[in-house]
């Protein structure tokens, strides 16, 4: 198995260089721009051949840029033990991300709706939250199976987002904070439904 280009020799440079053109990167999504390996190198005063031993596809460079990337969880150091209050938690920090990092969810979004089979799959199509979304249900496993589970954190999912916030502020047009709260609303009605009746259809066994 081969080792990546930035994790031999000179470790150190080649980190800085990496994060200099993520730091490039996701500058020019958040202007609401596309960015090549190319006009990353350029902007970030990084040789074109440097840039592509980092990022060999444009794709690489936008997964990358991704805000969400380094997230491994949403819920806070003392997540409470209650699942609708986990879920809330969840949620909101999670809504909250997306409005702040709108401009480059939007981009994402964009690109996710195009996808490439022969590029790697950009954050949006790899299910990120749906991962903190379950993690938040926990609680619930000794009443749901796993199936189950995932049923209710897609049903979730696609409740919240920034396909939500893009139909809830361009078409439905509620501002930013009624758009969060709308999304907290179905996330909760969601998991009550849940609890009442079971989990929603398409458990897949």
């Amino acid at each position: 198995m081969s080792t990546p280009y930035q994790d031999a020799g000179r470790t150190g440079q080649k980190r800085r260089t990496l994060e200099a053109l993520v730091a490039v990167a996701r500058e020019a999504v958040a202007a609401g721009e596309t960015p090549t390996v190319d006009s990353t190198a350029a902007a970030a005063g990084v040789a074109r051949s440097t840039a592509y031993r980092y990022f060999p596809s444009q794709r690489e460079l936008l997964a990358a840029a991704h805000p969400e990337t380094a997230r491994k969880s949403l819920l806070p150091a003392d997540a409470p033990e209650d699942p609708e209050a986990r879920l809330d938690a969840v949620v909101r920090e999670f809504t909250q991300l997306i409005v702040t990092t709108e401009a480059q969810q939007r981009t994402m979004l964009r690109l996710s709706l195009d996808p490439d089979p022969a590029e790697p799959a950009l954050p949006l199509r790899q299910g990120r939250a749906i991962a903190w979304i379950e993690e938040a249900l926990n609680p619930l496993r000794d009443r749901f199976s796993a199936p189950e589970i995932r049923a209710l954190a897609l049903a979730v999912r696609s409740a919240t987002g920034i396909e939500a916030l893009v139909w809830l502020t361009d078409i439905g047009g509620l501002s930013r904070e009624q758009a969060m709260e709308s999304m907290r609303w179905s996330a909760r009605a969601l998991l009550q439904q849940a609890l009442a009746s079971g989990p929603p259809p398409g458990v897949q066994r």
